[in-house]
């Protein structure tokens, strides 16, 4: 049987790693998407767009599963960006986790840490250590859901690389809360410990697929 070319070889991995991560390549078209269409063709709608899914403190009050899921949905115009971090992280814990382990770990860090962003700007608003107007502050994107997947994977990675990675993970998106001290870093440090707590959904999971097939203990004859 002829082997295969290089080319051929190449093209049939990469179908190989699309197909075997649906969910990510199916976020990653409808991100194509919106941005395309929003950011490329209706420029003048983008603002208003923006605003009725951010999820800041006005519009998590008015309807939270709305402004979560549609938020998820923009890429700010950066999508060949995103593209290739989500094939990094997304696309390798799905791999690894399975879809509904995976969508449950993104899920859990892209809807968890705008809640606990906007509870901190309102103490912070109430008690006098930001104006009022932060409360209106642009939150959308799925950096959140990105930033748990990657922390995640910490689990994937074998000792002794594993704390070096996760080191890697906290100073990533410890610092930019440091320096700046915005409300956005700090939803995406709760991500990042979301990423971390999910560790009994990877409990037992061997840290990669090989593919191969289990070895026989039947001695050949």
């Amino acid at each position: 049987m002829p082997r295969k070319r290089p080319a051929a070889r190449a093209l049939t991995a990469i179908r190989h790693w699309i197909t075997g991560a649906p969910g990510t390549y199916a976020w990653l078209t409808l991100l194509l998407v919106t941005t395309v269409v929003l950011h490329r063709l209706a420029p003048d709608f983008e603002r208003e767009f923006l605003v009725q899914r951010s999820a800041d403190v006005h519009e998590l009050t008015r309807d939270p599963l709305r402004v979560l899921v549609s938020g998820a949905l923009w890429t700010g115009g950066h999508w060949l960006l995103y593209a290739a971090l989500f094939t990094v992280f997304h696309a390798t814990a799905e791999h690894w986790l399975g879809t509904p382990r995976w969508l449950a770990v993104a899920a859990a860090a892209q809807f968890l840490a705008p809640f606990v962003t906007a509870a901190a700007l309102t103490w912070a608003v109430h008690h006098g250590h930001a104006p009022r107007y932060a409360a209106l502050t642009l939150d959308t994107g799925p950096g959140y859901a990105l930033a748990g997947v990657a922390a995640v994977l910490t689990y994937r990675i074998p000792h002794p690389w594993r704390a070096l990675y996760a080191f890697a993970v906290l100073v990533a998106h410890g610092v930019p809360l440091v320096s700046g001290r915005t409300f956005a870093e700090l939803g995406h440090c709760t991500a990042v410990l979301t990423g971390f707590a999910c560790y009994p959904l990877v409990r037992g999971l061997p840290r990669r697929k090989t593919g191969r097939a289990p070895r026989s203990n039947v001695p050949a004859q």
